[in-house]
């Protein structure tokens, strides 16, 4: 990746991180830390690596991303928002009476989302089918999918992961959201994970680690993804719960927080000056 993209980019990312700020505190509360954690990764994917058309979003030949970890919905919101999927005041709506950007990613009522999710687990199962869908069509598109790490406690993950190794779902490029955070607290004291890395290579899977907040990075290891034909990829991002926000980076119970928009703006103007 060139030096000017990656510029590029990153002010994406940083307009998505804002958007997704303002919008929360619309509401007054919502899933900050993990939007936050993911939102590099979504600027990377919709400016740059993914076959979209957000004026036809059931395109067929499209690629497909599904947030299995689907409470991240208002950051991917903003950044179809932002990509022109629908018009930004909808951002304005967010989990209200009528709306059609619900507190979890909801395919039927939001343009751009590709699978309902949010029962945890669910999204990545059905990102498997669609792979193996697209697979027997012997259609070329991608299928992304990512999961949280809180996530990774659910049995249904570890069958898919066996199953997508069975079946050499090389269309299918995975991320996991790893923060360390989850609900309730800290991985390590909820469930350890321990080699996660280890874990999925087991599973047959070709896996990458990533520091989940550098772009180009990320970029390299999709294009590695994308060079094996053999094996589902699992790239596993080290990330921050709460990336880039000043009252929710670092903190603890920061899955989802009470907030108004006099603290939004702070956030927003700590964002533009780079602090």
């Amino acid at each position: 990746m060139d030096k000017e993209t990656e510029q590029y980019l990153k002010k994406q990312a940083k307009e998505i991180r804002k958007l997704t700020i303002e919008e929360i505190a619309t509401l007054g509360s919502g899933h900050i830390g993990g939007s936050m954690s993911i939102t590099d990764l979504l600027a990377l994917l919709y400016f740059h690596r993914m076959k979209i058309d957000p004026k036809n979003p059931r395109w067929e030949d499209r690629d497909q991303l599904i947030v299995s970890k689907g409470h991240s919905g208002p950051a991917v919101y903003a950044t179809l928002a932002l990509k022109g999927f629908f018009p930004m005041d909808w951002l304005k709506t967010l989990n209200k009476g009528g709306t059609s950007l619900p507190s979890h990613c909801d395919r039927n009522k939001t343009p751009g989302i590709d699978m309902t999710t949010g029962s945890l687990g669910q999204g990545f199962s059905a990102a498997l089918g669609i792979a193996l869908g697209l697979k027997i069509d012997k259609k070329s598109s991608t299928v992304y999918t990512i999961i949280g790490d809180g996530e990774s406690n659910e049995g249904q993950i570890w069958e898919g992961a066996l199953f997508a190794g069975h079946q050499k779902l090389s269309n299918l490029i995975a991320f996991t959201d790893y923060n360390k955070q989850q609900l309730d607290g800290y991985t390590k004291d909820i469930m350890e994970l321990d080699d996660l890395a280890a874990k999925w290579k087991s599973f047959n899977w070709f896996t990458q680690e990533v520091d989940g907040h550098d772009i180009a990075a990320l970029d390299a290891a999709i294009e590695k993804a994308q060079a094996e034909k053999e094996k589902p990829s699992m790239i596993i991002m080290h990330t921050s719960k709460g990336k880039g926000v000043f009252f929710a980076e670092g903190i603890e119970k920061n899955h989802s927080m009470v907030f108004d928009m006099e603290k939004a703006k702070e956030a927003i103007a700590k964002l533009e000056q780079g602090e």
